[in-house]
């Protein structure tokens, strides 16, 4: 039995490892897995938290040239405060009140109903990458943002070991001002934006 152990790993493991010695592998986004979250300032009190329930992607990984890349897709109308009538008014185009000189602008999801960030992954290290630069669209505006991978890591996939399953914790700050959705600045709100993405994909067949 004690043999016998080591030799189903080694048959288990070793489709991975010759998928993963592939020149390039693709991977398509979970989306039961994959949330994008956020964390703002509401007037300099207290944080407002929230995520996007919907997004699909694809990756691609060469870990001996040490290159890959990034397309994601998230659609603004998931976005999830847990608070119904602020999800409802932030996809709105704009709104007028106190906190507003002028006019605050926010997602409006009608005319710009998905955020989509592609990217290169960057600064390998063991073979896994520790970064990823590249570029936002969000409500109209293309800006270069740039991702720092916390973690990042592949095992086979329980469903279909044959494929491996990648999982990563990537974040940044940005100025969603410079995207033009700027509600409450005038007001005195930050508008640094701390974003932090959860996200898994499974190796195409």
């Amino acid at each position: 039995m004690r043999r016998t152990l080591p030799c189903l790993f080694l048959a288990l493991s070793l489709p991975v490892a010759g998928v993963a010695s592939a020149k390039s592998v693709s991977y398509t986004i979970d989306p039961n897995h994959t949330y994008p979250s956020f964390a703002s300032d509401h007037m300099g009190i207290s944080k407002w938290r929230g995520k996007f329930d919907h997004t699909t992607g694809t990756i691609t990984l060469d870990r001996a040239a040490r290159t890959g890349s990034v397309h994601i897709v998230t659609e603004v109308s998931s976005i999830n405060f847990g608070l119904a009538a602020l999800d409802k008014q932030m996809l709105e185009p704009s709104f007028s009140g106190p906190m507003c000189k002028e006019h605050c602008n926010f997602f409006d999801a009608a005319k710009y109903p998905q955020a989509v960030y592609d990217g290169k992954l960057t600064n390998f290290v063991n073979g896994e990458p520790t970064g990823v630069v590249g570029k936002l669209t969000l409500h109209g505006e293309t800006r270069p943002l740039d991702l720092r991978i916390d973690s990042f890591k592949c095992i086979p996939d329980m469903m279909q070991r044959t494929r491996e399953r990648c999982g990563a914790e990537a974040s940044t700050i940005f100025d969603r001002s410079k995207f033009g959705i700027d509600a409450g600045q005038s007001f005195g709100f930050d508008m640094n934006v701390a974003l932090q993405i959860q996200v898994e994909a499974v190796q195409d067949p």
